[in-house]
């Protein structure tokens, strides 16, 4: 469910009509509804209210900060993958025994920064990693606490970019060797061993491949007692899908349903990552219509966001509902593709897609766009990055700037030889 709906015609956002807000920022612009966010947060804490869980946000979805900030006054905790996401974090005030680091390639600093805040725990992915934190621990005179990444191959049935639990994936540890690992942790002097983690993909639309990963991690949490390791959490991950087209993925309560019985036996608190299923379906992209062209063999509608601002449709073929912001007049609808200004063939938001008649200068709504929308986009072809609106009720809220020019020289400097 989500908050964007037409009102005599034209789309709002909650209480905020959306062609208010392009007429106030341009176009291409993201636009978020915090009722919707919280409404998906608060559907998480409902399902699992039953057991011991923290529901940490995946910050790789969607990083703006105000965003950060309304879930984390809900009581969400986060889910990292690098230091500048941990800032993030904590800088919406995010408790960090709320966070959790994941991510197969953390460096020192990164270990480091991580340790002096004090985080809930890692996510480790390998051996050498393990060691890392350990060394890192020692010069800092701390404990990190850490989870073992486990792959328990079990296949997500998801697009192969975001399938991350099977043996091909170059995510976490080997079920079958983890134990060795466990025992290689409980042995180093810096190191607590707290939770095991596992994480299957993205965009799943099947409650079985969480059951199938659970019964193995929850079977191999009683081999780890039995070895004399005891596990205080086991961390779940993310991948809960959401309706793009015509998806049907499972309710929070349904994956509860189906999890907590078998999570029940280990006696553990849950740790869950959800990202896209809180934020994917709060946000859409605005962009306007700039040129009509045909080919002859394909008709084009040229518009102002490209793949640099939505990059999802050119990487993974993924499907983004596309809607006028103002319902047409005429029942003519025309099969186009919806293309952007980038110089690649492959940048499109839509390829073969029925629309409305579309007149040039018309807005267009990106639905679904709230995850991995602005955080995959860039400035390719130097274009500057999107502004982000937040609305509340009948308020709008610029969270972010839109680029300017200036801000794509920041940070660089001519060698002296090149001034004058």
């Amino acid at each position: 469910m989500h908050d964007f709906t037409y009102k005599n015609g034209e789309l709002y956002c909650e209480g905020v009509a959306v062609k208010a807000v392009a007429q106030r920022v341009g176009t291409p612009f993201y636009l978020y509804s915090s009722n919707t966010l919280v409404n998906h947060y608060r559907a998480f804490e409902s399902a699992f209210a039953g057991a011991p869980h923290i529901i940490c946000f995946a910050v790789k979805s969607n990083a703006n900060g105000a965003l950060l900030r309304v879930l984390g006054r809900e009581g969400a905790g986060a889910d990292i993958v690098s230091g500048g996401e941990l800032f993030r974090a904590l800088r919406a005030g995010i408790d960090p025994k709320k966070i959790v680091y994941a991510g197969v390639g953390k460096r020192r600093d990164e270990i480091e920064y991580a340790l002096k805040m004090n985080i809930l725990m890692f996510n480790v992915e390998s051996g050498e990693e393990l060691q890392a934190i350990d060394h890192a621990a020692k010069e800092m005179h701390a404990k990190a606490r850490i989870a073992l990444r486990v792959n328990p191959d079990v296949d997500p049935k998801t697009h192969a970019y975001i399938s991350t639990g099977l043996k091909e994936n170059k995510f976490g540890i080997p079920i079958e060797r983890a134990l060795e690992y466990y025992q290689t942790a409980k042995g180093l002097p810096n190191v607590e061993v707290v939770g095991v983690h596992l994480h299957i993909g993205s965009q799943i639309t099947e409650v079985q491949p969480f059951v199938d990963a659970i019964q193995r991690v929850v079977g191999f949490v009683q081999t780890l007692k039995t070895a004399g390791i005891v596990i205080k959490y086991i961390n779940i991950g993310g991948g809960l899908g959401i309706t793009y087209k015509d998806e049907t993925p499972p309710h929070p309560k349904d994956l509860a349903k189906a999890i907590q019985p078998i999570l029940r036996q280990s006696g553990c608190t849950l740790v869950l990552e959800p990202g896209r299923a809180l934020v994917g379906n709060a946000g859409i992209l605005v962009t306007r219509a700039l040129y009509h062209k045909d080919s002859g063999e394909k008709k084009f509608l040229i518009v102002d966001a490209g793949m640099n601002d939505l990059i999802r449709p050119s990487l993974y073929e993924a499907y983004h509902e596309i809607k006028p912001v103002v319902e047409a007049d005429s029942a003519v609808r025309t099969t186009v593709d919806v293309v952007g200004p980038i110089c690649e063939s492959g940048d499109f938001l839509a390829k073969d897609r029925e629309l409305p008649e579309v007149n040039q200068g018309d807005l267009l709504a990106v639905m679904g766009a709230g995850a991995y929308g602005f955080s995959m986009s860039s400035n390719y072809n130097s274009r500057p990055r999107a502004a982000e609106v937040l609305v509340k009720g009948n308020e709008y809220f610029v969270v972010r700037e839109r680029e300017t020019y200036d801000d794509l020289t920041k940070g660089e400097k001519l060698p002296r030889w090149l001034i004058g």
